[in-house]
């Protein structure tokens, strides 16, 4: 059996990481490896982590005493594990039972170029309690946001549709890219579009995950005035400029971009913190009159 590293995240998750932590215990594949990470917490997290540490002395307990954000935690624990496959698992959401071993029988079938394998979630509130799915059937029975597999790297520029949460990705895949980049505030889009230059994707119609939403996850603290991942997402951005090589994936860039732009102005960002959205969009696509209209907007505001 392949081992099976789950670096799990933990920044105040006090209130739901008994129940993360107990869906780690009660995974059906036996192979794996555990990491337990506190990115400083102020709350009760790292007593329970140390309980739980106690409990599994095959676990790993990394409690750091300064909070340094996501993707330098995350590496932290993935550049000492061991694992052939990688969970990054924020312990904010839970684990289905079947996950880890649906996901390798899925590796299993597919060839090596095959780096990520991402699948459906259920979406819960703070009180555990179903909201919805990610990928929701439509009138048709089709699930949206559509999800893609095979090499996508256009659709990733283009589109959010992968829940992060549900994804294992294989170790080549990761080491291929140095771990996430410490420099930038959030990792997924920075890690689908590096990613996705060189690995394939995999979606596994399944439900593995359940995705906490609530009002201090990650997520939730996006497109808002004075986004703290506005800069990172211009930076992976500007990487998306240098990895695009055909003109639809320089069209998909300019969706991804134009789409930035709209979230910057509604949330009326500086405009100087606009400007690099504009001038990567130059190089892209010819500007639009909706364009125009949204740099004049935001210049006149400042």
């Amino acid at each position: 059996m392949k081992l099976v590293s789950i670096i799990a995240l933990c920044h105040n998750h006090a209130p739901f990481l008994r129940e993360a932590l107990d869906s780690i215990l009660a995974q059906t594949y036996p192979h794996l490896e555990v990491w337990l990470v506190d990115d400083a917490s102020t709350d009760d997290s790292p007593a329970i982590l140390r309980e739980y540490a106690i409990r599994n002395p095959t676990w790993h307990l990394l409690l750091l005493t300064e909070n340094v954000g996501n993707c330098r935690a995350f590496n932290a624990a993935f550049f000492q594990s061991k694992g052939a496959f990688i969970i990054d698992f924020a312990t904010d959401d839970v684990l289905m039972p079947h996950r880890i071993g649906q996901q390798i029988a899925a590796f299993q079938k597919v060839e090596s170029s095959y780096g990520i394998v991402y699948s459906n979630a259920e979406l819960i509130d703070e009180r555990s309690q179903f909201l919805g799915l990610h990928h929701r059937p439509d009138a048709s029975g089709q699930p949206k946001p559509a999800p893609a597999s095979g090499w996508v790297f256009a659709e990733v520029l283009r589109r959010y549709f992968i829940c992060t949460p549900t994804m294992m990705m294989r170790r080549a895949c990761l080491d291929s890219l140095g771990g996430y980049d410490e420099t930038l505030a959030y990792e997924d889009f920075d890690f689908w579009v590096r990613a996705s230059r060189s690995w394939q994707f995999l979606y596994l119609d399944v439900l593995t995950t359940r995705k906490r939403k609530h009002p201090l996850s990650m997520s939730s603290r996006a497109y808002r005035r004075h986004d703290p991942y506005l800069a990172s997402t211009i930076r992976v951005c500007a990487k998306a400029l240098v990895l695009a090589r055909t003109p639809a994936e320089h069209a998909a860039l300019a969706v991804r971009l134009r789409s930035e732009l709209r979230q910057a102005v509604r949330r009326h960002a500086p405009h100087a913190e606009v400007q690099p959205l504009l001038a990567l969009l130059r190089q892209v696509a010819r500007r639009t009159p909706l364009d125009w209209a949204l740099a004049t907007w935001s210049r006149l505001r400042g």
